[in-house]
């Protein structure tokens, strides 16, 4: 389905605006400013715009580590989406390009997606995980390490992207709409559009990397909104509530049927982190039917 815009002469690359997302968080920002500036795309035909989500430090901090590599977009309504949506509000490129303020695209990023998209509505590209010494892996930084990511899967057999590396026509995104909040939003997006009859697909050389939480704290936090958002979806469906039950019970069983995965993996050096891998696999699984159970109690006050 051709939503790219006008017909470019033959050798023309479309013009992408790349949208990323920040809070608060200006040393990523800057690395993942610098990758952009690496990309093997011709610089003229592509734009940063950095949707800023009112961090903290302030509108004139960020314009300070932008440093002319970026436009700014600041956006008061809280959350990734929101963020999103006003970077795409003010984007002027005919391919939206998306990835996230704390992680870093290799240089072939956007050639490589926008590439994709000649066979593909919109795509999803390969996320690799980043840890802080390879030698000194954390119990979480190994978790991840495994299970974090899997963005092929995501793309080939659940039929989403992450959206920190999200290629679409901007003409599909305004047919398809924003972001939405309140939900886990790359899942939901990408089912709205597949539900309005565009294609997924997978690129694994655009590749971008991500940082691996580092320890239960940085864990824990990313799952609890994680549930709070796909609660969200599966209670809107019919017998939701009936579903998150059942598959809030599952979890712990899950746990075992994974333990294989982790102890085969290839991504882990030692019998140390296989074996930290396995026990963070068992407190995040029971952490997560105990929390994804009181969602439903609470919902049901």
């Amino acid at each position: 389905m051709e939503l790219t815009g006008d017909a470019l002469p033959p050798g023309v690359q479309p013009h992408v605006s790349v949208i990323v997302p920040h809070y608060n968080d200006l040393a990523s920002l800057d690395r993942c400013l610098s990758a952009l500036q690496a990309q093997t795309y011709a610089a003229d035909r592509f734009d940063v715009i950095v949707a800023d989500n009112m961090s903290p430090v302030g509108a004139d901090a960020v314009k300070l580590t932008i440093g002319g590599r970026a436009s700014l977009v600041s956006v008061a309504e809280r959350g990734a989406g929101p963020a999103r949506n006003g970077g795409v509000a003010v984007a002027r490129g005919q391919i939206l390009a998306f990835t996230d303020s704390d992680c870093i695209p290799a240089p072939e990023w956007l050639a490589e997606g926008v590439a994709a998209l000649q066979n593909s509505d919109f795509v999803g590209g390969g996320m690799r995980v980043l840890v802080g010494d390879e030698a000194h892996v954390t119990g979480a930084e190994a978790f991840e390490l495994v299970f974090a990511f899997d963005n092929q899967a995501y793309v080939e057999r659940k039929g989403f992207t992450v959206t920190a590396n999200l290629f679409c026509p901007a003409a599909l995104f305004a047919q398809v709409g924003g972001f939405r909040v309140g939900v886990s939003e790359d899942l939901e997006w990408s089912h709205r559009a597949r539900d309005a009859g565009f294609k997924i697909g997978y690129a694994p050389a655009a590749l971008v990397a991500h940082p691996a939480r580092r320890d239960w704290n940085e864990l824990s936090a990313k799952w609890r909104r994680l549930n709070a958002e796909t609660f969200g979806i599966v209670v809107a469906r019919p017998q939701g509530r009936g579903r998150w039950l059942a598959r809030s019970l599952l979890l712990p069983l899950s746990a075992v049927a994974h333990t294989p995965r982790v102890l085969t993996s290839p991504r882990l050096r030692s019998p140390r982190q296989k074996l930290d891998a396995v026990a963070m696999l068992y407190r995040l699984r029971f952490w997560r039917a105990f929390d994804a159970v009181g969602l439903l109690a609470r919902a049901e006050r």
